[in-house]
C-alpha cells in the first residue's frame, strides 16, 4: 500500500464521542507528503481519571478547541480518496463512526485497514502487537506515545513496512 492516511484519536473517556486530539499522516506514494494534528473539544465534554493518564490531557487542555466539525473539516480534503489506516481499527474506525452520528454528519463509508492485525500475520513472533511494540520491530523509534499525532506517524511506519 503506497497511497493512505494513517489515523489515531485520544478520548477524554469511555465515550467513543469524546475524541479529544486527532493525528493524520498522509502517504503518497510511499512518502509522508502531509501531516495534520488538532486538538478536539470532546463530547461529552469531561475527563476520565484514567484516559487522562494514558494521554495526559484535562478539560483545560481542550476547553477553547475547536468541535470535531471544525477540525473534520481540515482533514476531509487530505483525506479525499484514500484509505485510512489505524493501529487498532476497530477502536478509531468506532470513534470515527460515533462523533460522526454524534455530529449528525453523513460517514462516507470509509475503507479502513488495521495494522495491528497485519502485524500479527506479518510477526506472529512477537510478545504482543501494541503499537509501540511493532514499531519497533519495524524500526520506527516512537516517542510520545499516546499522542494523536506520534502515534499516527507510528502507524504510517508500520503500514509502509507490513502492508
Amino acid at each position: 500500500m503506497r497511497d493512505f492516511a494513517a489515523i489515531d484519536f485520544e478520548t477524554a473517556n469511555n465515550e467513543r464521542t469524546s475524541v479529544c486530539s486527532v493525528g493524520v499522516v498522509v502517504v503518497r506514494g510511499g512518502e509522508i507528503v502531509d501531516k495534520f494534528y488538532s486538538l478536539i473539544k470532546p463530547e461529552p465534554n469531561y475527563y476520565n481519571y484514567w484516559c487522562t493518564q494514558v494521554h495526559g490531557f484535562t478539560r483545560e487542555n481542550t476547553e477553547e478547541a475547536p468541535v470535531f466539525p471544525d477540525v473534520w473539516a481540515q482533514i476531509e480534503p487530505l483525506i479525499e480518496g484514500l484509505p485510512l489506516v489505524a493501529h487498532n481499527k476497530s477502536f478509531d474506525e468506532s470513534c470515527l463512526k460515533a462523533v460522526f452520528r454524534c455530529y449528525q454528519m453523513d460517514y462516507p463509508d470509509y475503507q479502513f485497514y488495521c495494522t495491528c492485525q497485519a502485524s500479527c500475520r506479518a510477526h506472529p513472533w512477537l510478545p504482543n502487537h501494541q503499537l509501540h511494540t511493532v514499531a519497533a520491530e519495524c524500526r520506527y523509534h516512537l516517542e510520545q506515545h499516546h499522542h494523536a499525532l506520534a502515534d499516527a506517524e507510528a502507524c504510517a511506519a508500520i503500514a509502509m513496512e507490513i502492508l
